[in-house]
């Protein structure tokens, strides 16, 4: 039980996190991505919407996508709750004021957004993209990067006073 409790080793949780993606095609004949269920959110709370994008979306079809998102939410819940020595907190204290949730507000936005116009998210990108040899999955990918540490080391710094 003592090697549950602890953090995992990052090469046996990236093996479990890349066997997610044969699972999910072989049981499931889906490819593993996350931002899919931001459609389906929004196609299942306006059925009746004039945009093509959320009125066309095939919501019997990607119901599976909301599924596999909360199942995420709860087995973070569990892992952090119970099965660890030493619980993460939620929300660090940083973000518990007006302008913390304002900075997460939009973060929010603009990742949603990112990734709906980048065609994916980064673990649909990054994990099926370029296991599938899509060049675009790639291009994403060093992208993802590329912002992450522009954010990290210059912009973020420069916005939000260091983190």
């Amino acid at each position: 039980m003592d090697f549950i409790m602890q953090p995992w080793p990052w090469w046996l949780s990236g093996i479990l996190v890349g066997l997610t993606v044969p699972m999910l095609y072989f049981l499931a004949g889906q490819g593993f991505g996350i931002s899919t269920s931001l459609q389906q959110v929004g196609a299942m709370c306006s059925p009746n919407s004039k945009l093509p994008y959320l009125r066309d979306f095939n919501r019997r079809k990607g119901l599976w996508t909301l599924v596999f998102a909360i199942g995420i939410v709860i087995g973070g819940f569990i892992a952090n709750n119970f099965l660890s020595a030493e619980p993460v907190e939620f929300l660090p204290e940083s973000f518990a004021s007006v302008g913390g949730v304002v900075r997460l507000l939009l973060g929010g936005i603009l990742v949603g957004f990112g990734t709906r116009y980048a065609g994916g998210c980064t673990s649909g990108h990054s994990i099926t993209g370029i296991a599938n040899l899509n060049w675009p999955s790639l291009v994403a990918t060093i992208f993802f990067f590329v912002g992450g540490l522009g954010v990290t080391w210059g912009l973020g710094s420069l916005i939000f006073g260091g983190f």
